[in-house]
């Protein structure tokens, strides 16, 4: 009997992952709609073996409205993160905003 490969797998968060690298399934597919090759995203993600690309493309193909689904709550846990983030900035971007107000301070 044959086994069939498992291309995609959810880690311990609930995060899509490819490959022994833990690629997220996030990269792989939105370079997929942007049109890139399963060449190029292995390129693009070395980590990544072309059947490795090649079996999450069809993973994305053969599930699309669940990718779909997923993709739009992992840019929901992105905006909450990135809100966090805004309103309570580390002391490193603290310390980096304060002098980008001193005067005389060339801005980043």
């Amino acid at each position: 009997m044959i086994s069939s490969k498992r291309y995609v797998e959810e880690d311990s968060q609930g995060a899509l992952r490819v490959g022994p690298l833990g690629v997220s399934l996030d990269s792989v597919v939105i370079a997929f709609q942007q049109g890139h090759s399963a060449e190029t995203i292995q390129q693009l993600y070395p980590a990544l073996s072309l059947e490795e690309v090649y079996g999450a493309i069809a993973y994305y193909l053969a599930n699309r409205d669940e990718v779909h689904q997923y993709l739009a709550r992992q840019e929901q846990l992105w905006d909450q993160v990135r809100q966090r983030a805004a309103q309570n900035p580390s002391p490193v971007v603290q310390r980096l905003r304060a002098l980008n107000k001193v005067p005389g301070s060339a801005a980043p």
